[in-house]
């Protein structure tokens, strides 16, 4: 298999160094982590729900994003 070279900013990098398990590649992280989070936009449309669930789960994503930016901060 063939392998290419990204850069990334010194702040992604040390995410993926925390999300990175032991004797696991940097590869094996991204592909672990992108498989384990999917594409959301495939999900929409797959359930029915009210105005207010819908709601709901806006604001609780709001507030996820908003705490994971905090920690990539960190």
């Amino acid at each position: 298999m063939g392998s290419k070279t990204i850069t990334i900013s010194e702040q992604a990098y040390k995410a993926l160094q925390r999300e990175k398990l032991e004797n696991e590649s940097y590869s094996d992280t991204i592909l672990r982590l992108t498989k384990r989070f999917g594409r959301i936009m495939e999900s929409f449309g797959k359930w029915e729900m009210s105005d207010e669930e819908e709601n709901r789960m806006q604001n609780d994503l709001n507030k996820a994003w908003i705490l994971w930016s905090k920690n990539l901060e960190e």
